[in-house]
């Protein structure tokens, strides 16, 4: 009977330790130690990644490099999911599946950093030769979420459950979630039971953004053929000048924002690239214009989209053109926080990082692909960090010249914004993961 009292006593106090009340200021400290012991080899990581960007599912070395990354934290991995993409999974015992994803693209542009670490690649991105740069911050996730994964692994006795660590190629076409899904994605790993992403923006590092309910927009993709008559500079009136056309549409289709959709809806129609001819002296037979279209409405969509293909063909029509060629790709769809996971996120947050989380005023005017994972049903919450240097920030914002995301002067500061989106990105698993909180639950 005495070895029995002793077993159930025995077991109890096991239980009770396992089941402990998950106390995120402690689990932070926790997490900050074990990443100052990385913060060398991840800054070293970042700066690579930073280095050597590559374009939507063109990520094979950026891929290689993650996969390498996460086995060593004792990960199973799997490469070339939907492409250029990898996923790494780490069971430990009962409990939720969490996914984690990252992005792994960069954009095709110049960066003007002046950074001694700063892009110098060159690709070839839609038949001409281009720049390639890490200007959204994709090279800063993917250093957290190393980070946020060997803070997971060295704190394994807090959590318990599987992990599903996604990098995702093809963010910046906001098509490369759709391919991992296509792929198999959810028969070959499972569906999660929670989802968890976070982004880069012009803040001070060391901040954290929080947001219930929609946090971005639905974005489209526009790309409009105008189809001419080319012949020599000096003889327009022999010609119909497709980059006359081009730069009349780009005026404008302005005016659908101005005078058609209603003042205080959002919406945004912005052209990006315009490609016609190679010579001064040349008209050219066609012009390419390609653009973005956002909104968060699906009425104020609907009559963007309606406008655009209106105005397309009357530019056309008044220069005497064949209709032009108009193709409206749908992008990323809004991602909308899931209410319950982000008052569970809100109270972590505020609690760890006391006044260093702050709740998002607005929802983004940029747009994400993350959303497909939040369509399978998954509760899940896309959160903020803050990336700029607090001094510099307030000076920028004072002489209205903040670089923003996709600007080639964007260049966050490695540390502590590294540290703080690795710390944030492990609190939010093991508190959805955590011992106490399944006790709860059962």
């Amino acid at each position: 009977m005495l070895k029995v009292a002793l077993g159930l006593l025995m077991t109890g106090a096991a239980a009770s330790a396992q089941a402990a009340p998950f106390q995120p200021t402690v689990a932070k400290t926790q997490v900050e130690q074990i990443l100052s012991r990385e913060a060398a080899h991840l800054d070293a990581l970042y700066r690579d990644i930073h280095q050597h960007p590559e374009l939507a599912f063109m990520e094979k070395a950026t891929a290689t490099k993650l996969a390498r990354e996460m086995r060593a934290a004792g990960f199973v991995v799997t490469e070339r999911v939907g492409g250029t993409g990898l996923v790494a999974v780490m069971k430990n015992g009962p409990g939720p599946t969490v996914l984690v994803r990252t992005e792994l693209d960069a954009l095709p542009m110049a960066e003007r950093s002046g950074l001694p670490y700063a892009s110098r690649v060159r690709t070839t991105w839609q038949g001409r030769p281009t720049p390639v740069a890490h200007s959204c911050g994709h090279d800063i996730h993917m250093a957290a979420w190393v980070g946020a994964a060997r803070a997971l692994r060295e704190m394994k006795g807090e959590w318990s459950g599987t992990l599903i660590f996604v990098g995702q190629p093809a963010e910046e076409t906001t098509s490369g979630a759709r391919a991992m899904l296509a792929d198999g994605f959810v028969k070959r790993f499972g569906k999660p039971d929670y989802a968890f992403a976070l982004h880069v923006t012009p803040a001070p590092a060391g901040t954290v953004f929080y947001r219930s309910g929609p946090m971005s927009s639905t974005s489209d993709a526009l790309e409009i053929v105008f189809h001419g008559r080319g012949g020599h500079g000096s003889a327009p009136a022999a010609t119909i000048d497709p980059v006359l056309m081009a730069a009349r549409f780009t005026v404008d289709v302005q005016s659908i924002i101005s005078r058609e959709k209603a003042p205080e809806a959002f919406g945004v129609v912005t052209i990006g690239a315009i490609q016609a001819g190679e010579a001064g002296n040349v008209i050219p037979d066609n012009a390419v214009v390609r653009g973005t279209i956002r909104s968060q409405d699906e009425g104020v969509r609907a009559k963007l989209l309606a406008g655009i293909k209106r105005t397309a063909r009357a530019v056309s029509e008044m220069a005497g053109a064949p209709p032009a060629d108009i193709t409206i790709t749908p992008g990323g769809k809004m991602v909308v926080n899931d209410s319950v996971l982000s008052a569970r996120t809100e109270a972590l947050f505020k609690e760890a990082f006391a006044e260093g989380a702050q709740r998002f005023p607005i929802v983004m005017s940029g747009s994400e692909d993350f959303s497909e994972f939040a369509e399978l049903g998954v509760p899940s919450v896309y959160f903020l960090i803050g990336g700029l240097d607090p001094a510099f920030f307030s000076r920028a914002l004072a002489l209205g010249r903040l670089p923003i995301n996709h600007s080639p002067d964007f260049a966050p500061e490695p540390e502590p914004t590294i540290t703080t989106g690795a710390t944030a990105m492990a609190l939010a698993v093991m508190n959805v993961a955590n011992r106490s909180a399944q006790a709860d639950d059962s």
